[in-house]
């Protein structure tokens, strides 16, 4: 029987393969039919999973980040309950495995697209001293 510490190893090195593979998660979502609806949710999902592991957001639970890391490795493996080579019908257990995922995170995705919609741009300034000049940080 594992450990609780051995559990949360594991689903931190799941959360750190989502991060590394978030592009090719993201053309997987961008080029199948059955996930291409799913493609702009799974987008904010990677993003999420990317901020979490850069620590720039922290203010997911663990369960939920640990949920979505797993969700997107099962679409990134290719050996599922359905295959990916079944033609038609290959990536409906991905896009029910996402499905569910995003049903469970819901109100955990929501909080942190308002966080993400609330970040500063590149080109934006991130303070501004007392004396007036903009100062980018």
């Amino acid at each position: 029987m594992s450990s609780k510490k051995e559990d949360e190893n594991h689903h931190d090195d799941s959360i750190n393969r989502v991060s590394e593979k978030a592009d090719e998660i993201q053309k997987k979502f961008a080029k199948q039919a059955s996930l291409k609806a799913l493609v702009g949710q799974a987008g904010l999902m990677v993003s999420m999973v990317k901020d979490y592991v850069t620590r720039r957001y922290r203010e997911v639970p663990y369960w939920a980040i640990s949920a979505v890391a797993l969700a997107l490795l099962y679409v990134l493996n290719p050996i599922d309950v359905l295959p990916d080579v079944i033609l038609g019908v290959g990536y409906l257990d991905d896009a029910t495995v996402v499905a569910f995922c995003l049903r469970l995170i819901e109100k955990e995705l929501e909080r942190y697209k308002l966080w993400k919609d609330g970040q500063p741009t590149e080109a934006e300034p991130t303070s501004t001293p007392p004396n007036g000049k903009v100062v980018d940080v």
